[in-house]
């Protein structure tokens, strides 16, 4: 596929593509809104400032971005950063993040990957630098950078086999995009690898910008209020589950004759979307449920919280004895593991963890992460690590070693940023 064919496939799928959002509308109101950033048509101009693009799509870029903006800010004092995004949960997480920060930190969706409409956002805030997090490659935006002559910088950048054959199959799209990338901070050699395959002229590997999140003091407050709210019972968390997981894990849960009796299984779906879903599911296997949204009542003798909250998945983390790591009991990928890891929770995950393969090997090997086959294992070998304070205290320590140990990305991306911005 070449550029010119690409975006005019854009054009044309421009009507389903808002009618999608129109309808995700109906759940989540947010998708209704600044259509005119996302259409390229918001007004306003350049403040004067040095404006540093950063670019995360979602909920779980916007919270890997955040030492590297902050690490930015502290390095660029007159600088403003403009961050953007895809979806509504991830501005949301933007907004709890950097909204102390007032004008210095401006939010705004990223238009639709036509040539017309990022030239016109381009024009309008004139970044000094443009940085895409982790895989997020749009082939006309890197276009109009180039053309612009701003330097493009893929950060946190991970590619995996499954994702490197995806984009050989899109021919010069993708290797022209990749060959316009000014700088790519790649997390692990392997990644460096692929992307390098894919023509990026400049990789280097910096490690994953996660392991320096740091634990807000705000969250960790209010995990220890949900514990004080839970009280003295084990606590079983199931982190970022996706549909089809919710129904494996309960039916293991309550199948398993092993767990403590008074244990609490604790489940956060990925998607808010999908809060009231879940609900049902719950009230269908017979459990008591109480949600977060009312936990003011009390816990009581419920047998299953779902965490219907955003931006609390840190508070989660420490209320929970140990955790599971959704998107990896089906082949959906997995997700980040290391906000767990470095609260020092000892941790669980299943086969599928393609899209954080070296980080998840990495904690396994280190013994603060544990794979299992499927529901009924890791419904076991939870109920091990709660009926066993050593074994879990032991891997929880694993854990907090293994998250330690990878810090410093942010320093070394930042090192290289500032040999582009200045």
């Amino acid at each position: 596929m070449k550029r010119p064919l690409y975006s005019a496939l854009w054009w044309l799928a421009l009507p389903a593509v808002l009618g999608r959002l129109w309808w995700r509308g109906r759940k989540e109101p947010g998708y209704r809104e600044h259509w005119d950033e996302r259409l390229g048509l918001a007004s306003g101009t350049p403040d004067g400032r040095m404006t540093i693009m950063v670019h995360a799509v979602s909920v779980g870029e916007t919270r890997a971005a955040e030492p590297l903006v902050e690490a930015l800010l502290a390095q660029y004092p007159d600088c403003r950063i403009l961050l953007t995004h895809m979806t509504p949960t991830g501005r949301a997480t933007g907004r709890s993040l950097f909204g102390r920060h007032g004008e210095r930190v401006i939010q705004s969706y990223l238009p639709y990957d036509t040539g017309l409409m990022v030239a016109r956002f381009l024009r309008r805030y004139q970044p000094r630098a443009c940085i895409l997090m982790e895989t997020e490659v749009w082939p006309n935006l890197i276009h109009g950078c180039a053309q612009a002559g701003v330097p493009v910088v893929l950060a946190n950048a991970r590619l995996s086999e499954r994702s490197l054959r995806r984009g050989q199959k899109m021919g010069a799209l993708m290797t022209d995009a990749a060959r316009a990338i000014t700088l790519v901070a790649a997390q692990t050699e392997a990644d460096a690898q692929r992307i390098s395959s894919l023509g990026a002229p400049q990789v280097a590997i910096t490690g994953s910008i996660k392991f320096d999140v740091v634990p807000p003091g705000a969250a960790l407050e209010k995990g220890a209020w949900l514990r004080g709210q839970i009280g003295q019972r084990p606590v079983f968390l199931c982190a970022s589950t996706r549909e089809g997981e919710e129904t494996l894990i309960l039916d293991a849960w309550t199948r398993h004759a092993g767990k403590p009796g008074d244990a609490l299984l604790m489940i956060v779906p990925r998607h808010p979307q999908r809060f009231d879903e879940v609900a049902k599911l719950v009230e269908a296997q017979g459990l008591r449920l109480v949600r977060r949204s009312q936990l003011e009542q009390g816990v009581g003798d419920a047998e299953v919280l779902l965490g219907d909250s955003m931006g609390e998945m840190f508070a989660y983390y420490a209320a929970c004895d140990c955790a599971y790591i959704g998107g990896s009991l089906l082949p959906l990928g997995g997700q980040n593991l290391i906000e767990a890891c470095a609260l020092g929770k000892p941790v669980l995950v299943g086969e599928h963890t393609f899209n954080f393969a070296d980080a998840t090997e990495d904690a396994v090997a280190s013994g603060g992460a544990l794979r299992v086959p499927g529901a009924a294992a890791l419904a076991a070998e939870a109920a091990r690590l709660l009926r066993d304070d050593g074994a879990r205290q032991a891997m929880g320590a694993a854990a907090l070693a293994f998250a330690g140990r990878h810090r410093g990305a942010t320093l070394r991306t930042v090192e290289l940023l500032r040999q582009i911005i200045g």
